[in-house]
């Protein structure tokens, strides 16, 4: 059946009862879309929002929020694909930069937590522990000319122990 509201707002699918249940179609005139699984009026199942900044998202839902696996694409270029809980990045996952920087890992809460490896356009690549989106416990930095830095970080510096290597084989081992 089709719906449409009051205020201009579509509804075109399944129904159960009373209610959008199945497949279907939710537009708005602001030009916000969604097509997909419906249960008891909410989004739920595989399904399609196209925002009206025109961000999307493809994916699953639950409630009528992100949960599962799916990918938010931004309208300025950056992506993310992965695991989603209660409507944000939780798991595991890829972010990719419209610049050409990527991470990918474990998010907690929408930030980068846990292990990950953050690869910049430049060529420098982390591979490590996160904190709160920060390099933060044990990991290995390498610059494009070779250096590289493996050991302790804090609040996304170097700190505690750790080894220093320059490209010309010097090497400072000790204390940050």
């Amino acid at each position: 059946g089709t719906y449409t509201f009051a205020n201009g707002d579509k509804y075109v699918g399944e129904y159960m009862e009373g209610t959008f249940h199945g497949q279907g179609t939710f537009t708005n005139p602001d030009g916000e879309w969604y097509e997909g699984g419906w249960k008891n009026w909410k989004k739920n199942g595989q399904g399609t929002f196209a925002f009206v900044n025109r961000d999307k998202y493809v994916g699953n839902w639950k409630d009528d929020l992100f949960h599962g696996q799916g990918t938010y694409t931004f309208d300025y270029g950056d992506k993310y694909e992965g695991d989603w809980k209660v409507g944000i990045p939780f798991g595991i996952g890829t972010f990719t930069y419209d610049n050409g920087d990527k991470y990918v890992g474990e998010f907690k809460n929408g930030i980068f937590h846990g292990q990950g490896t953050y690869t910049w356009y430049d060529g420098r690549k982390y591979v490590g522990a996160y904190k709160d989106g920060e390099r933060y416990g044990l990991g290995k930095m390498t610059f494009p000319l070779g250096d590289k830095y493996v050991g302790n970080w804090k609040n996304d510096i170097f700190h505690g122990q750790g080894t220093y290597t320059w490209h010309d084989g010097r090497k400072y081992v000790g204390s940050y």
